[in-house]
């Protein structure tokens, strides 16, 4: 297990940043490497993102010195969505079977995690975020058919697309962490316009299904200072509560949301007019 510590950085400072330090301080450059678990801990709200893709063997979460704990969900719960072949979780002796964009909560204290594919050929990719808990909930295997679907946007906007809320309280309980995935629609390419910030929440975004030679150019910043990053296929982006929201494809993609801090309220966010951003 490969576990890479992130510091915050404050919004002042952040607005000076060259493309280098912006691209060092917020995206994960690799999500996916064959039989091992790959993870990024950002002190913004003690999130940690990354991705586990079991090849020839099963791969296991376990406590780390960064952590502090003898198991990896010793004070933590978590999400996973597996965006690749069929595969299966064990969780304390409790298999969960996973195909492609199903998803699986894991509440706080569970000690054996462990992840295989049933395929090495067709491995499975396990994304995960996990977050500090107060309180252990019951593991939910959330099939995507289960998840909550929110249709937003329209082909007029470029922007039309299918929320698919997997740990929400709409579907069920967590502590602090919402996740889901959003497939936007052919001929679309914002995730979010009017983009939005919400200071009482951090996200990180997962972005894949980008197809060929396309790129996304995700938004980030104050406002009055707004910056980008390009981001490939299977990238993540660290988005801090004080910067915007909001993302731009060359092409239609899918990505996982995943949110942690204030409040679990999907809407509660602070909308931003396109005239306002400089």
């Amino acid at each position: 297990m490969q576990l890479t510590v992130r510091q915050p950085s404050a919004s002042a400072d952040a607005k000076h940043y060259t493309t280098d330090r912006l691209r060092s301080e917020y995206v994960i450059e690799t999500i996916f490497v064959a039989d091992e678990a790959m993870l990024t801990y950002s002190h913004f709200d003690r999130i940690i993102a990354g991705g586990v893709m079991p090849v020839t063997k099963a791969v296991e979460l376990v406590g780390c010195k960064e952590l502090c704990s003898d198991t990896f969900l010793e004070r933590r719960e978590m999400g996973v969505i597996n965006i690749g072949g069929k595969g299966k979780i064990t969780v304390d002796g409790v298999v969960y079977e996973l195909k492609q964009y199903d998803g699986l909560y894991v509440g706080m204290g569970a000690k054996e995690i462990k992840m295989e594919s049933e395929d090495g050929a067709n491995p499975a990719k396990f994304y995960i975020n996990t977050c500090p808990a107060h309180k252990t909930y019951p593991n939910v295997h959330i099939d995507i058919d289960k998840a909550n679907k929110r249709p937003l946007g329209s082909s007029e906007t470029c922007n039309k697309r299918v929320i698919n809320q997997y740990i929400h309280p709409a579907v069920m309980q967590s502590c602090q962490l919402c996740m889901g995935m959003t497939q936007l629609a052919p001929g679309s390419n914002w995730n979010s316009m009017p983009c939005h910030t919400h200071e009482r929440r951090m996200e990180v975004y997962f972005y894949f299904d980008v197809k060929d030679e396309n790129v996304i150019f995700h938004m980030m910043g104050e406002p009055k200072e707004t910056r980008h990053v390009i981001l490939h296929n299977e990238q993540a982006v660290i988005s801090p509560s004080w910067s915007i929201h909001t993302g731009v494809g060359t092409s239609n993609y899918t990505f996982i949301w995943g949110m942690c801090g204030e409040n679990q309220e999907f809407d509660d966010m602070d909308n931003l007019s396109p005239l306002d951003l400089l």
